[in-house]
């Protein structure tokens, strides 16, 4: 079936309603004028199957339902980040553990971390100072696989307790002799909530900015 070329040139040329409306409402309305002129001109002999029609009426609706679809799904990240946005200022004062090789030391001591992809029945904790050199080696025995926290006293393998600052540290497991992967942990304070345009991030006393993913335990 065959539409006068008129009126598909006056509808493509018919000045736009200055007018919040969205694609898929600007979409129909021009869908159904051009609709009902094919069924007004349309040749009495060769009329327009029903098939087409409904044809034409589907690829519509399918229009306006992924619109709406589209506006639905950001109206629930937009509630999604807002609810990440409070749970995310509720860590600002509290300690998180989060990937990293620092140990910062106080006169209270020093929390430190690590990650095991699976359990352990050897795990050792090398800590060194700035320069590098061995200050102090914890045996910390058996551990299952995950993320977990330990404490150090700040004292080397004499007792002497070490001046307070940034040391680093390394891990070393095994389970009957074979190597276990793991990742160092390291511990701080947030103290503020920034928001990129990766997302939200943790700015953490002493260690920097860190991604909220990246964060294993709270405490």
């Amino acid at each position: 079936m065959a539409v006068d070329t008129n009126i598909i040139n006056a509808l493509n040329s018919a000045p736009v309603v200055q007018q919040q409306r969205s694609v898929s409402e600007e979409m129909s309305e021009r869908f159904m004028t051009l609709f009902l002129a094919q069924l007004r001109n349309q040749d009495p002999l060769n009329p327009m199957e029903n098939a087409e029609m409904t044809s034409q009426l589907a690829q519509m609706n399918m229009v306006s339902g992924l619109e709406k679809l589209n506006s639905t799904m950001n109206t629930l990240l937009a509630s999604y980040n807002e609810a990440l946005s409070l749970q995310a200022a509720n860590l600002i004062g509290k300690n998180v553990l989060v990937p990293g090789n620092q140990v910062i030391l106080t006169d209270e001591g020093a929390l430190f971390g690590l990650e095991l992809s699976g359990p352990a029945d050897r795990v050792e904790v090398v800590i060194r100072d700035a320069s590098g050199r061995e200050v102090a080696r914890k045996d910390l025995g058996q551990l299952d696989a995950g993320s977990q926290a330990f404490y150090w006293d700040g004292t080397d393998p004499d007792g002497n307790l070490l001046e307070p600052g940034y040391y680093t540290f390394e891990i070393g497991a095994s389970l009957d002799g074979a190597v276990v992967l793991g990742k160092t942990m390291q511990v701080g304070m947030v103290s503020a909530l920034v928001r990129g345009g990766d997302g939200f991030r943790l700015e953490v006393l002493g260690l920097g900015s860190v991604g909220l993913d990246d964060v294993r335990q709270v405490f």
